[in-house]
């Protein structure tokens, strides 16, 4: 214990004090972010509005920010609260800070990246651009950290002003999964077939890197596996299609065998869920044992997660085992506690982790 006590207060001597400043949403998690380490200290907004409407601002203690290094972490969940937080944004990095770091976790027009008609409006492009334009600080351009932007390509949407992180929140789903209860692993002689077949174990129901191989992955459509897929490269997978009959759309299967399996369904966000509910009734129809999901960005518009929400025993309402989101999107965490089967994986730690220099 005294050992891992020194190699931690080492290595926060090898790191710059940070402080981190956030919207009214954010508030819960950059508290969960501070707590994760001492270099990180809390700074406030006063965030106020005139009779009319528009934000009154002030940013406290901007005389003690001169040569510190500064964050702030942002939650653009409606076009409402962007104008005020890009007034902070662009203020904070000319009051003579050593750095700025913006931390957004959903980029939130993401999935509106390209034009399928003359006249459309590509507004990742637009949010990309404005972002780009923050101001330089003392010490160089602006790091922008963002989890599971919806297109990789996106990132060459940003100028040169700024210095995009895209980080994953993958690696809290296997963490996650480590520690799943005994009932939710389901062996079978068909997914040991698998296992033997990827190379995961050798003669038995055994691990691959302590993540039992009677979990599978499915993705929704070729773009999440594309995405994910070099993630979660050590489980067997299923991809899904979703293919036109008439004038309905109907999801497949287009490879893997769900049978036996538990199978996680992952995805970078979720909107309506209506392509992740059509996924369940297909892995459920061949063979899937349980079903859970997995997005980073719970957006859930119009209350939309509670078609996922347990209700009663049975019935298509408790489909899904486990129904795992980030804190990415502030509103669903706090529509979602105790409901399951939901269950949030803090970014805390991974932004704590990002944020220290």
């Amino acid at each position: 214990m005294e050992v891992d006590k020194e190699e931690t207060q080492n290595q926060q001597q090898k790191h710059q004090q940070v402080h981190l400043f956030y919207c009214v949403e954010s508030e819960e998690l950059a508290r969960k972010v501070a707590g994760h380490s001492d270099l990180i200290t809390l700074q406030s907004i006063n965030w106020r509005n005139f009779d009319d409407g528009f934000p009154n601002l002030f940013i406290n203690n901007a005389e003690d920010l001169r040569g510190q290094h500064v964050a702030f972490l942002a939650c653009f969940s409606s076009p409402g609260v962007i104008f005020e937080q890009l007034s902070v944004i662009y203020a904070l990095p000319r009051l003579f800070v050593a750095s700025f770091t913006l931390v957004l976790p959903f980029f939130p027009t993401g999935s509106f990246e390209r034009m399928e008609e003359e006249g459309d409006v590509a507004t990742a492009f637009t949010m990309a651009r404005i972002l780009s334009n923050i101001p330089i600080s003392r010490g160089g351009p602006t790091s922008l950290v963002i989890y599971d932007i919806h297109a990789l390509q996106e990132r060459f949407y940003f100028g040169d002003q700024v210095l995009p992180l895209f980080v994953t929140g993958i690696p809290l789903l296997k963490q996650r999964l480590l520690q799943l209860p005994e009932s939710d692993k389901v062996c079978s002689t068909r997914m040991l077939i698998i296992s033997v077949k990827y190379g995961l174990v050798s003669d038995h129901c055994d691990g691959y890197f302590g993540i039992d191989v009677t979990i599978a992955v499915a993705f929704p459509d070729d773009g999440a596996w594309k995405r994910f897929h070099k993630l979660l490269d050590h489980f067997p997978m299923v991809v899904c299609v979703k293919v036109r009959e008439g004038d309905e759309r109907i999801v497949r299967i287009k490879e893997g065998n769900p049978a036996g399996c538990h199978v996680v369904i992952v995805d970078d966000l979720v909107q309506s869920g209506g392509t992740l509910i059509e996924c369940q009734k297909v892995l459920a129809a061949h063979g899937a044992a349980k079903v859970s999901a997995y997005v980073t960005h719970g957006v859930f518009p119009k209350r939309s997660w509670e078609r996922f929400a347990h209700k009663n025993e049975g019935g298509m309402e408790n489909a899904f085992a486990y129904f795992w989101i980030t804190d990415s999107c502030p509103h669903t965490v706090k529509a979602i506690t105790n409901k399951r089967p939901f269950e949030v994986l803090s970014l805390a730690g991974s932004i704590a982790d990002a944020l220290l220099i």
